[in-house]
């Protein structure tokens, strides 16, 4: 007699393979992971979810005073406070998502043995829950801008291109997901990657136009090497769209999003292969 059974596991036929159908069934785990994210992870705090606003308001003072004051790095016409908030929630977006989806592997290695489900989940419950974040600083970037905007008796709002602020979250997104993808199968043999991955982030916000203005490196390699990164024209598309200031030009977009694309295939391609055999290593 053949039995039925209510749930068959397979294994992946190629590790390109996404069962979009599979992650959508699992959709309210993928939402208990994000409320654990962004609830759990403050619940024993004094302040809780206001480190959302703390950190970037922080960010923002200490970068005024060390870049602004001792360093003298000019931002333009903009108000330094909008300037530099700009570039920090942009960037805090990218950086969590790719730091924190680098980690899947060795973080969740206990719930991976035990139980089965899409294990993609995870990753994406760390996109979405920074997603929750950054509309809660996008929000407080707001207030910033609406302050200034009455204080200067104008805003340099750009109505015509708010359609691009998707977009620009998008790439964001898939580049820090798929880079955190990509490296999620290195830190399951090397532990102590994810402290090398921390810095390197760092070092990267420096080559991209977060803490200065694009504009303010002479013509020449330097600032051709800075274009090749995708974050740039990403970061600068957004400060074009609420300062009024920044690169942006149709080309850029189409490279970030190629490359976007392009890491996101090689995330998914590795991801797959190491979920096969990670049990062993972990």
């Amino acid at each position: 007699m053949k039995e039925n059974w209510d749930l068959v596991i397979k294994p992946h036929k190629g590790l390109l393979d996404v069962d979009l159908k599979e992650l959508w069934d699992y959709r309210d785990l993928l939402f208990m992971f994000v409320k654990r994210d962004i609830v759990t992870v403050y619940k024993q705090t004094v302040l809780g979810p206001l480190w959302f606003i703390v950190q970037p308001v922080l960010t923002m003072l200490m970068f005024m005073v060390v870049f602004g004051t001792i360093a003298k790095i000019e931002v333009g016409t903009v108000p330094p406070p909008l300037f530099y908030l700009a570039g920090i929630i942009i960037w805090t977006y990218f950086s969590d998502c790719f730091i924190q989806t680098s980690d899947t592997f060795t973080t969740n290695a206990n719930i991976f043995g035990k139980v089965y489900f899409p294990r993609l989940i995870m990753p994406l419950s760390k996109v979405v829950s920074g997603l929750v974040k950054f509309f809660i600083q996008l929000v407080l970037f707001l207030i910033v801008y609406l302050y200034y905007g009455f204080s200067l008796g104008s805003v340099p709002f750009q109505f015509s291109l708010i359609w691009l602020l998707p977009i620009l979250v998008i790439l964001m997104a898939g580049l820090g997901l798929g880079f955190g993808l990509i490296f999620s199968a290195m830190t399951t043999k090397y532990r102590d990657l994810k402290f090398l991955l921390q810095f390197g982030v760092q070092l990267l916000m420096y080559a991209t136009p977060v803490i200065y203005p694009a504009s303010n490196l002479p013509d020449g390699t330097l600032k051709q090497l800075m274009f090749y990164n995708p974050l740039s024209h990403i970061v600068e598309s957004f400060k074009r769209i609420f300062l009024g200031e920044g690169m942006l030009t149709v080309e850029g977009l189409i490279y970030a999003s190629v490359v976007t694309f392009a890491v996101l295939i090689l995330g998914i391609l590795i991801f797959n292969r190491t979920e096969r055999s990670f049990v062993d290593t972990v």
